[in-house]
């Protein structure tokens, strides 16, 4: 089929320079539209991560005012409890207190993953980069060495054209 759904004529005969330029154009195209996809599908996230940043935040607002209210519920919670008559600051005193107690907590344990964490490098990309080029240098060699034997008048066998008890090559 051509671009506009009509079926190629079959008696068209084009030149090579025909054919090579109308590839060219085709993969120019492809990789613009790819090219456009990508930019539409990063607008879209973008948008709806930029959408879902804002309720988070609201609602981060939200919760910082809820918690406010529920530290100082409980502080006057536990001076009725332990009933400490005029002493209204020491309920207020253990809550200070155990927030403190968590903030030092998670102060410590935030501390231990930026130190796992450090330095942010790609490890994985980088290994990933070496062992690809590790492999094209394979290539390359075998590449050459092929070059080197037909070069010498050798007669090179693919290894999918031997036979399976030998050596031998099989006939096609």
């Amino acid at each position: 089929m051509t671009a506009n759904g009509i079926p190629p004529d079959p008696s068209a005969d084009k030149t090579l320079g025909e054919i090579v330029a109308e590839v060219s154009e085709k993969a120019s195209l492809l990789v613009r539209e790819e090219i456009e996809l990508a930019k539409a599908e990063v607008t879209d996230k973008l948008t709806k991560l930029t959408r879902g940043a804002v309720i988070a935040a609201a609602a981060g607002v939200f919760a910082v005012f809820g918690i406010t209210m529920f530290f100082h519920g409980l502080a006057w919670f536990l001076d009725d409890i332990f009933n400490w008559e005029d002493n209204i600051w020491a309920g207020f005193a253990v809550v200070t207190a155990l927030l403190f107690l968590l903030a030092g907590l998670a102060a410590f344990i935030a501390f231990r993953l930026f130190k796992k964490g450090a330095p942010p490098t790609p490890d994985l990309a980088i290994q990933e980069a070496k062992a690809t080029r590790a492999e094209l240098e394979a290539q390359k060699v075998e590449r050459d060495q092929v070059k080197r034997s037909l070069g010498s008048g050798e007669h090179a066998v693919r290894a999918s054209d031997r036979s399976p008890e030998g050596d031998q090559e099989v006939k096609a």
